[in-house]
């Protein structure tokens, strides 16, 4: 499986309001059912996103054995693709 670029994982955040917002909402670590509050999202489509940004190296789960109780905080490189977005954003 090819690691996606920075570019790539850059596009894949913007193209979706629910990764932007969970990744911008993640500088303090929190459980998926405070992020489903905190933004008037489902908690089906933010653990789907988690998920997502998890694999993407975007975020971390800080108790990745547990089945409920997660706790979910943004990466480093997290921060550095929310940098990006923007940076992108600012020039328009």
């Amino acid at each position: 499986m090819n690691k996606a670029t920075k570019w790539e994982d850059i596009s894949h955040i913007i193209s979706s309001e629910y990764r932007k917002k969970a990744l911008k909402n993640l500088q303090n670590p929190k459980i998926p059912s405070k992020l489903s509050k905190e933004l008037g999202i489902n908690k089906t489509h933010i653990s789907r996103t988690l998920k997502d940004l998890e694999i993407g190296k975007m975020v971390k789960c800080l108790v990745p054995n547990k089945k409920k109780g997660k706790i979910f905080v943004i990466t480093s490189y997290g921060k550095k693709i929310l940098d990006e977005i923007s940076k992108l954003e600012n020039q328009f």
